[in-house]
């Protein structure tokens, strides 16, 4: 990879401890270097369990490293996540850096227009501006009109993804990290979420997938990177 890149780690290691089995101690990631530049999309590949969504949840803070280091490029200097105070992570996450997960998360009780447009308030934009484009996203999703007011607790798991992707387009993000994000969706809604990430990559955007729809994968990556399984052999960590 080329000195152009937007998010990258760098010797970047993971090991969960087991605490309720005596402290054992599975390494998943052991010295991963990784980029992505602008423009790019790279798809993780692997066998189930090689550590792929371990290290999209690295790349987004949701989980600590115990070695190496993450940089995102974050108002034209890098930032190092593996170091970064919480305020910094909130202002990267922000500004900079989106995640759209399998699952949707939100608070209880708040409308599904509201939801995808919470992001772009977060960011100064005015109220009617930020609806109005949540409300567009939310369309070209096929949601029809009269679901934009009601909670996604109450959807189907197909609905509460266009709402999970609306949500992290909608933004505009110049690093995405994506983690299954069709895996809910008919063909119809598979085709309009390539669209989606075939523009963000045309607008500049570095994107990070984990597609296990490989007609998916393979419409919107330009190259894979593997995973490889680590050796399982547990340890036990010091009593």
């Amino acid at each position: 990879m080329s000195g152009d890149w937007a998010l990258k780690a760098e010797g970047l290691a993971k090991t969960f401890t087991l605490h309720l089995q005596g402290g054992t101690r599975l390494p998943v990631l052991d010295g991963v270097d990784f980029a992505v530049a602008p423009g790019e999309c790279v798809a993780l590949a692997g066998p189930s369990g090689a550590g792929k969504s371990t290290l999209m949840r690295c790349l987004y803070g949701n989980y600590g490293a115990e070695g190496g280091r993450i940089l995102v490029r974050h108002r034209g200097a890098p930032a190092d996540l593996t170091a970064a105070d919480a305020r910094l992570v909130r202002e990267v996450r922000r500004e900079t850096l989106g995640h759209v997960s399998q699952f949707l998360r939100v608070i209880p009780r708040v409308p599904a227009l509201d939801i995808v447009a919470e992001p772009l308030l977060a960011r100064g934009m005015a109220l009617d501006e930020a609806r109005e484009r949540a409300r567009a996203l939310l369309l070209r999703l096929n949601m029809p009109p009269a679901l934009h007011s009601l909670p996604p607790a109450t959807f189907s798991g197909g609905e509460q993804q266009r709402v999970n992707l609306a949500r992290g387009f909608a933004p505009g993000y110049p690093v995405l990290l994506l983690d299954e994000p069709t895996a809910s969706l008919d063909a119809a809604n598979r085709d309009v979420a390539v669209a989606l990430i075939r523009e963000a990559k045309a607008a500049g955007a570095a994107v990070v997938g984990i597609f296990h729809d490989a007609d998916v994968r393979d419409r919107v990556s330009d190259r894979l990177f593997a995973i490889e399984p680590r050796p399982q052999e547990a340890s036990r960590s010091a009593a």
